[in-house]
């Protein structure tokens, strides 16, 4: 049974999202004139793909100073250090698509600054937790501001409730993680029992895994780091609405102000959907749909989308493989860490 279910989990599902995302880009972009596709490509205007990578880079070195904010009063890291880590975080991710990225930096950032993986995990946590609270209130934005001719009624409700379940959602994680930092600090409650089963069967390497857990349920006591990091969680989701901003202006797209967000909450949940069903290319499809709505032509769209998604990976991956040489840890050593993290989780 247990055989039958990794099989079905490693190569059935897998196969048949992959076939699925394939079918769907296919309807998508049925009536797509390759010519004018490859014309787009090869006559767009260098300078806004230079101004959507800074973009792209900017919008992670300030997830790199929200992120300091949250770890400070664990220890204060360099921004660039974590910037760095976020990074190869990514681009690790892109070499193995298991959602490894917060394992990575969190890894990543412990072996270097001599912390605890799991206090600084927990640090994560708290990061991911606070965009999607932000990036829900900004679903709210779109949803009861943005005017899109035929798409005002099922589309604007959808993205109304999808953001207001992502509000409770990540809002009742944060409530949960830090209301559970108090019973983790006494041996007989039920959660510190949990966990202390847990770092027995993990072995040596688990030693302390509570109070590492306990650290690393922090948030900032200056009140000033309190304010940065949930502003910081607000310019990130603004710099993100840009990226479709560059890539449309160097094919010669311009829509309004406000569809760049809504573009960036689409597809975002798009995203969300397309990881929880297995289905890959989920950023494409949903983009696809999303500007297609929008009245783009096809081989405009499908431009914007393949300059977002390629120069964002080659920086990635990129820059993340020099982080990694540069720290002196082995990325194939990385990538195996972080696999067998991944399988025991």
């Amino acid at each position: 049974m247990m055989e039958r279910n990794r099989f079905l989990l490693r190569w059935v599902l897998p196969i048949a999202g992959s076939a699925l995302a394939i079918i769907v880009v296919l309807w998508l972009y049925r009536d797509l004139d390759v010519e004018i596709f490859l014309a787009s490509l090869t006559t767009a205007e260098p300078l806004f793909l230079l101004a959507l990578g800074a973009t792209i880079l900017l919008e992670q070195l300030i997830r790199g100073w929200k992120w300091r904010q949250i770890l400070y009063d664990l220890k204060p890291i360099p921004t660039l250090s974590l910037f760095g880590a976020i990074l190869a975080g990514y681009g690790l991710a892109v070499l193995i698509p298991l959602g490894v990225s917060p394992l990575v930096r969190a890894w990543l950032i412990a072996r270097l600054e001599g912390l605890r993986m799991a206090s600084v995990l927990v640090t994560t946590a708290i990061d991911r937790f606070i965009d999607g609270i932000v990036f829900a209130m900004f679903a709210g934005l779109v949803a009861f501001t943005t005017q899109i001719p035929g798409i005002e009624g099922n589309v604007k409700a959808g993205l109304a409730l999808a953001g207001a379940l992502n509000f409770i959602l990540f809002s009742t994680l944060l409530y949960v993680l830090f209301i559970g930092r108090s019973p983790l600090g006494r041996d007989d409650s039920r959660v510190s029992r949990w966990v202390d089963w847990l770092a027995v069967k993990g072995g040596r390497r688990f030693d302390g895994l509570r109070s590492a857990i306990r650290q690393g349920i922090l948030w900032p006591h200056q009140r000033a780091r309190q304010v940065g990091a949930v502003l910081a969680s607000v310019l990130m989701k603004l710099l993100a609405a840009t990226h479709f901003l560059w890539a449309g202006l160097s094919v010669g797209v311009v829509l309004d102000v406000l569809d760049y967000p809504f573009l960036m909450v689409f597809a975002g949940f798009a995203l969300v959907l397309a990881r929880v069903i297995r289905v890959p290319g989920g950023f494409v499809i949903g983009s696809g749909l999303a500007l297609k709505l929008l009245g783009v032509a096809d081989e405009q769209a499908l431009a914007m989308i393949l300059f977002t998604t390629v120069i964002s990976k080659v920086l990635m991956v990129g820059i993340g493989c020099i982080v990694f040489w540069r720290s002196g840890v082995d990325i194939r050593t990385a990538k195996l860490s972080m696999a067998k993290s991944h399988g025991r989780a």
